[in-house]
């Protein structure tokens, strides 16, 4: 037998480690309210820095340097990385998305230039099912026309630089954190507002291809989706 192997040496370095080892002294440097991976939903944590030392006998005795910065859940008291500040709590997830499809249902209004009462019920609807319950079809026409008066910004023309401004700050902060159903479905709901009183005019057109690209959508499944939005289920 191999020296160090068998019972013996396994009662050794079972002893050796009581002996010796190595112990993380952490330090709170932050807190708040993040999604937990490992309880799959949202809790608070704890940002912590640590400094690692050698121990004998339990006493730490020289320093091995720092360690971390490390995120610790105040429920499961697990480590992560501190990257998964950077996933979106269950709340701020579901106000993000109801935004989002909030000012999809805007800027297709608005590049329309109509705004028929088809085009309000179906985006009224759609944003209602996106969480913002009291959302009616006169409150989306008021927030559309002041739009239009706000220095001409919107007038039923191809996509301007403020509308696309407009839809990249909703978007482009949702789209890493949705699977591309996710996405391909917020596009596609833009595309029933504009079809709800007809064909996509140029205007439309535009808006929904801002959409498609702040979703990270490529040109050709644009142009997929919104062919197949024409198409009666």
């Amino acid at each position: 037998m191999l020296p160090g192997r068998g019972s013996n040496g396994r009662a050794a370095g079972a002893g050796l480690s009581r002996l010796l080892g190595t112990r993380t002294a952490w330090t709170a440097v932050g807190d708040g309210e993040f999604f937990c991976p490992g309880c799959g939903g949202d809790r608070n944590y704890q940002r912590l820095t640590g400094h690692r030392r050698f121990a004998l006998l339990g006493v730490p005795v020289l320093p091995r340097g720092g360690t971390g910065p490390v995120v610790e859940c105040a429920a499961c008291q697990r480590h992560f990385g501190t990257d998964v500040l950077d996933h979106p709590t269950t709340t701020r997830f579901s106000a993000m998305l109801r935004d989002a499809v909030h000012t999809v249902a805007l800027a297709v209004l608005a590049a329309g230039g109509t705004c028929s009462r088809a085009s309000l019920e179906t985006a009224a609807a759609g944003v209602r099912a996106a969480g913002f319950d009291d959302c009616t079809e006169e409150q989306l026409a008021a927030l559309v026309e002041a739009l239009e008066a706000d220095t001409g910004r919107f007038t039923g023309e191809p996509c301007t630089a403020g509308l696309a401004i407009e839809l990249h700050e909703a978007l482009d902060p949702l789209a890493p954190h949705l699977a591309a159903p996710g996405r391909e479905s917020i596009l596609l709901q833009g595309a029933r507002v504009a079809l709800a009183d007809g064909p996509y005019t140029p205007g439309e057109r535009d808006a929904l291809a801002t959409v498609g690209a702040a979703l990270a959508i490529c040109s050709d499944d644009v142009t997929r989706l919104l062919a197949a939005a024409r198409t009666p289920s």
